[in-house]
């Protein structure tokens, strides 16, 4: 039995999607809201850390990318990330808490043409998976050790006031995946707006979800990122999500 292990390391790259940084050359209206040393000079690492959480299980993560060209010009970008989750199936008749670690490192690369941007990664996955009571119907416990590819998508179709996003993950490890699209549009001119769906799972379990996010919502050094919205599965089960995230830029 494959169970819901896998969809929530999916979840967590698509939430980790959700994070984008304000560039570097930002029109000077936005440099003015950001502060002086805002833009200034081209940071190089970006960390970020976050939680994912619905009645039946969550995860939270942390990692980090690093462009040493500078992470708003094109070329060779590396994702690090880290991972721990919990997640409540049914076997049978029992009911069991499944939990699992993640660590992924993903080579990938940026390009980015006016105001399209495309980030796309592939490397190592590895999982470590472990229930209570014990289910030797699980495939998924032990350690695992696969491969990740995530690709990035993000384009403003009108310049810094309509954004639309999208998020494509998927590991070798239980067949896993996960898709997430989100529309925005600019706030006050201080964060994106709007609608969001995702769908995750793997051969067996299929979870949907139907929300609503803010991006980039920009305090000093630091970014947020919030969502919630609508989950159901194909297991009959339903209830409400909330996802938060926070970045930094060095």
């Amino acid at each position: 039995m494959r169970c819901v292990g896998v969809t929530f390391a999916s979840c967590l790259a698509l939430a980790c999607s959700s994070l984008h940084a304000f560039p570097a050359d930002a029109p000077p209206a936005l440099k003015d809201f950001l502060g002086p040393n805002e833009g200034s000079h081209t940071p190089t690492m970006l960390y970020f850390s976050g939680a994912d959480l619905w009645r039946k299980g969550g995860t939270v993560y942390g990692g980090l990318l690093w462009s040493p060209g500078g992470l708003d010009r094109d070329g060779f970008t590396l994702k690090l990330l880290l991972a721990s989750g919990s997640y409540l199936y049914q076997s049978g008749l029992t009911d069991v808490r499944g939990a699992h670690v993640l660590g992924s490192v993903l080579p990938g690369y940026r390009i980015k043409r006016g105001d399209f941007e495309i980030k796309v990664f592939a490397g190592l996955d590895v999982q470590h998976h472990w229930t209570n009571p014990d289910d030797p119907s699980n495939d998924l416990r032990g350690t695992h050790v696969g491969a990740r590819v995530n690709v990035d998508i993000w384009w403003e179709p009108l310049p810094s006031r309509m954004m639309l996003a999208a998020t494509l993950t998927g590991s070798t490890i239980g067949n896993g995946y996960g898709v997430r699209g989100a529309a925005g549009w600019r706030v006050f001119d201080s964060f994106w707006a709007g609608p969001e769906i995702e769908t995750s799972g793997d051969e067996i379990y299929h979870q949907y979800r139907a929300g609503a996010h803010i991006t980039s919502l920009k305090f000093g050094d630091y970014e947020w990122a919030l969502g919630g919205g609508y989950v159901s599965d194909n297991n009959d089960r339903s209830g409400f999500y909330g996802r938060f995230s926070l970045l930094t830029r060095r």
